[in-house]
C-alpha cells in the first residue's frame, strides 16, 4: 500500500517538528508536508495532492475554522484533523459540526494518540465513511444513516429524533467524547451502542456501566481495577472496566450520580489515559472512548459544586440532546407497530393490529417515562389481548384513556400504584414461566389472589402453564383483592 501522504498546518515551529516526526516515525512512516500559515497551506493543498490534513486552530493569518470552511467546500471527503489548545474543546466541537473528520487537543501525552487518529480517519475515508450532516436546521438526514440507526432499534421519522441521529452519526466517525442528555427512558445506552457499532472501534469491546448502581468504593474497583490485598477480600489482582475495555468504549450512565473523588479520577483518564488500581502505585496506559449519559442538570449541579466543572467541560466536548416522545409524537405509531411485533415473537402470541382509535390514544398521551413506558405498554396489550383480534382501547390503562400523561409528577397515588403492581407481577410472570403457582408463591401470595390481582390489572396470560387444577381454574369473585380506593 502506498505511504498516505499527510498535509501539517502548524504555526508554532517546535510543535510543527514534533508533529512531523511522530507521523513519519509511526508503523505507516506518512509523508508529511508542512506550512505555518493557513493561506500557504490551503496553497499547498491546490499543488499537491493529500490524503489528511492536520490544521491548528491558532494560526498566524486565518483561523483553523476557516481553512476548515474552504478545505471541505473545494475536497469534500478529505479527512480533516483539528489541533486545538488544552481548554478551547469548545472550538473542537464547534470544527465537528463544521465537518472535520476529529480533533486532537495538545495536552499531556497528546502526541502519542495523533498517528491513531490519523490512521483512523483514513480507514473511514477509505471505507466511505465521511458524513455531510451536521446540526444546521433543515439539513436532511441521508436514508443510508436514517436506516443504518433503525436496524439497532432506533425508529423514528421525526425532526428531533434525525437531528439526534444526525450528531450521532457524526460522533461516530471519530473518537470525540460524548455526553448524551435525556430524559429517563429516551434510549441513551441504545445511542451509546450505536454509535460504537458505527464507528472505527466496532469491533472492540463495548462496556456499560451505571454510575448509581455501586456505591464508590465498589465503583472505583470497578472501574479502575485493584491491586492484590487492596481491602478485605481482594485475594487477587483485578484489572477494571477502564483496562477491560482499552482499544473499545466505555458507557458511563447515569454519570451526574458520580462522587466528587471519583469524578477526579474520571478527568485523569480523559485528559490523560492513564489509569491507576486501587491499592497501587503503578498505573497504565489506556485508549478508552468516553460515552457518558445523564438526565440530570449538570450546569446546574456544577454550581452547587456537586460537580466538577472541568470533568463536565470534558465531558461536553460533543452533547447529544435525546428528545422525550412527547416532542416526536409523530413516531408514536411507528414504534407502537414495532414494538407489537417484537414481543408477539418474543412471546410466541399473534396479536392483531391495533385499532385506529387505540393508536389515536397512545398517540396522544404524553409519555412521562417516554419510549421505554411505550415497550412495556405494548408488552402488557401484547399479553392482554386475544391472539388474532385487534387491541381495542378497552385493553388500554386509564391515564391513557384519558388521553393525559403525569409528566408534572401529580399522578394520584392509586394510578402509580397500578402500574407499579402491574410492571411487577409482569415481571415475576417472564421470570417463572408464566407458571401460575411458582410466580404466586415468589411474591408471597395465594395464587387465587394473584389470579384475581392480574385480572383487575388487565393482565391475561396467553398460554399460560397448566399448573392450576381444573376446579378452580376460576378465582371465587370474593377472593378478589381489593384496592384502597374500594372502601368508600
Amino acid at each position: 500500500m502506498a505511504t498516505a501522504t499527510i498535509l501539517l498546518i502548524e504555526d508554532d515551529a517546535e510543535t510543527r517538528r514534533l508533529l512531523a516526526r511522530v507521523l513519519q516515525e509511526a508503523p505507516e512512516q506518512y509523508q508529511v508536508l508542512t506550512q505555518a500559515s493557513g493561506r500557504h497551506g490551503l496553497d499547498e493543498l491546490e499543488r499537491h495532492p493529500v490524503d489528511c490534513v492536520l490544521v491548528d486552530y491558532r494560526l498566524i493569518d486565518v483561523d483553523g475554522l476557516t481553512c476548515l470552511r474552504q478545505i471541505r467546500a473545494s475536497h469534500p471527503t478529505l479527512p480533516v484533523i483539528m489541533v486545538t489548545g488544552a481548554g478551547s474543546e469548545e472550538i473542537a466541537v464547534e470544527a465537528m459540526k463544521l465537518g472535520a473528520t476529529d480533533y486532537v487537543v495538545k495536552h499531556g501525552h497528546y502526541l502519542r494518540l495523533v498517528p491513531g487518529i490519523v490512521r483512523e480517519a483514513l480507514g473511514r475515508r477509505a471505507l466511505g465513511g465521511v458524513s455531510s450532516f451536521g446540526d444546521t436546521p433543515g439539513t436532511e438526514l441521508p436514508a443510508s444513516v436514517r436506516a443504518r440507526f433503525r436496524a439497532r432499534g432506533i425508529i423514528g421519522e421525526s425532526p428531533a429524533l434525525a437531528q439526534a441521529i444526525g450528531l450521532a452519526e457524526r460522533a461516530a466517525s471519530s473518537r470525540v467524547t460524548v455526553l448524551l442528555e435525556g430524559d429517563t427512558g429516551t434510549g441513551k445506552e441504545m445511542f451509546a451502542r450505536a454509535i460504537h457499532a458505527e464507528g472505527p472501534r466496532a469491533d472492540r469491546p463495548f462496556v456499560a456501566q451505571n454510575c448509581a448502581a455501586l456505591p464508590e468504593s465498589l465503583l472505583e474497583s470497578e472501574l479502575f481495577g485493584h491491586a492484590r490485598g487492596a481491602f478485605t477480600g481482594a485475594d487477587r489482582a483485578r484489572a477494571g472496566l477502564l483496562v477491560d475495555t482499552d482499544g473499545g468504549t466505555l458507557f458511563l450512565d447515569e454519570i451526574g450520580e458520580m462522587s466528587l473523588p471519583m469524578q477526579a479520577k474520571l478527568l485523569r483518564v480523559l485528559q490523560d489515559g492513564v489509569v491507576r488500581p486501587l491499592g497501587s502505585s503503578e498505573t497504565r496506559q489506556v485508549d478508552v472512548r468516553i460515552i457518558a449519559a445523564t438526565n440530570r442538570d449538570l450546569p446546574a449541579a456544577t454550581k452547587k459544586g456537586l460537580f466538577r466543572a472541568d470533568l463536565h467541560y470534558r465531558l461536553r466536548a460533543f452533547p447529544i440532546r435525546l428528545p422525550p416522545l412527547r416532542e416526536r409524537p409523530e413516531d408514536v405509531r411507528e414504534l407502537a407497530i414495532h414494538f407489537l411485533r417484537h414481543w408477539g415473537d418474543e412471546e410466541g402470541t399473534s396479536p392483531g393490529a391495533f385499532a385506529p382509535e387505540t393508536l389515536r390514544l397512545l398517540e396522544a398521551y404524553a409519555w412521562p417515562g417516554n419510549v421505554r413506558e411505550l415497550e412495556h405498554e405494548v408488552h402488557r396489550l401484547v399479553l392482554c389481548a386475544e391472539p388474532g383480534r385487534s387491541i381495542t382501547p378497552d385493553l388500554l390503562p386509564s391515564e391513557i384513556l384519558a388521553g393525559r400523561g403525569d409528566d408534572d409528577g401529580e399522578a394520584p397515588l392509586k394510578d402509580i400504584v397500578r402500574r407499579v403492581e402491574a410492571a411487577a407481577i409482569q415481571d415475576r410472570l417472564r421470570r417463572h414461566g408464566y407458571h401460575r403457582t411458582r410466580t404466586a408463591r415468589s411474591l408471597g401470595v395465594t395464587r387465587e389472589w394473584l389470579w384475581a390481582k392480574m385480572r383487575r390489572l388487565g393482565l391475561f396470560i396467553r398460554n399460560p402453564q397448566e399448573d392450576d387444577p381444573p376446579d378452580d381454574s376460576e378465582p371465587d369473585p370474593k377472593a378478589e383483592p381489593k384496592d384502597d380506593d374500594d372502601e368508600s
